[in-house]
């Protein structure tokens, strides 16, 4: 098997020397990188240039106009021709199992797609925390949506699948790789890695960091899990017609936050310092996977 590093990348050049590094320390041999720049500046993109000149294992496209995450994320997968495809983001980081663990796990026909656990690093990629609501799900349940990201770094997946599915919404500016991991969860079965394979930087420059964006995160969210629910062929959630829904995430959170689950998060914040549990739990931080 082959695998296929995808990167979109967008004025990220400085960060993108720990990726390229821990790219280049992969026990699993077989990859190529395939990385979409999305109009950077020009100093960006010859540093970008310059980082993986002698390689010709990394291929390097350019967006002739600034598209976004979602257009560029797409041209990632047309360009790319491993048989195993897995999102990277350029601030970041994989261990250097995390394609070896990842790509042994498709020996079963069955699996579809696989995720891991991951670490939360600082903006210089020291490890702080471990992710710590990253579980096995259950396969195949109709009313699954990923609300406390469960599913999420490292991802990986069969290309042959992901052309099987509506591929990604090039229209998205947040919220592709939930939209990508809930797709790819219709088609087959995910496989959880307890590992973890991928470091995840908190910076002060990371866009889904960014809270002035936050309005346009919880849009992309309603209609990533919108069109879900449409998929699915589902038309009332909880009762409700899905079209009178305001906001599909707090609707379904909410639901979903039973008083087991409350108990459950509270357990956590109390262990594990309940940073990070709340970090991506909490309403006024849910974006922090969006990307």
């Amino acid at each position: 098997m082959k695998f296929s590093i995808l990167i979109a990348h967008y004025n990220n050049a400085s960060f993108f020397t720990d990726c390229f590094e821990s790219i280049l320390k992969q026990t699993f041999t077989n990859w190529e990188v395939i990385i979409v720049d999305d109009f950077s500046t020009a100093s960006e993109k010859k540093a970008l240039k310059e980082l993986i000149l002698n390689d010709k294992r990394f291929f390097l496209y350019e967006n002739e106009t600034n598209r976004g995450v979602g257009y560029t994320k797409k041209k990632c997968m047309e360009y790319a021709t491993g048989d195993i495809c897995g999102f990277v983001d350029p601030d970041d980081a994989l261990t250097s199992d995390a394609l070896e663990e990842s790509i042994k796990l498709y020996n079963n026909k069955n699996t579809v797609a696989t995720y891991s656990q991951f670490y939360i690093s600082d903006k210089n990629l020291i490890i702080d925390k471990i992710f710590p609501n990253s579980k096995k799900i259950k396969n195949g349940e109709k009313k699954f949506f990923n609300m406390q990201f469960e599913v999420a770094h490292f991802f990986t997946f069969r290309k042959e699948t992901y052309e099987r599915t509506e591929k990604i919404d090039e229209t998205l500016t947040s919220s592709v790789d939930q939209d990508l991991y809930l797709k790819l969860y219709e088609k087959g079965n995910l496989a959880f890695i307890p590992k973890k394979l991928y470091l995840y930087r908190i910076h002060d420059g990371g866009v889904s960091q960014n809270k002035t964006k936050k309005e346009k995160l919880y849009k992309n969210w309603h209609l990533v899990l919108y069109n879900t629910l449409k998929r699915r062929n589902i038309q009332k959630l909880y009762n409700k017609d899905i079209d009178h829904i305001e906001s599909l995430p707090n609707f379904i959170f909410e639901k979903e936050s039973t008083l087991i689950s409350k108990l459950i998060r509270k357990i956590f914040n109390f262990f594990l310092g309940g940073k990070y549990l709340l970090f991506c739990l909490k309403e006024n931080n849910t974006e922090m996977l969006f990307c």
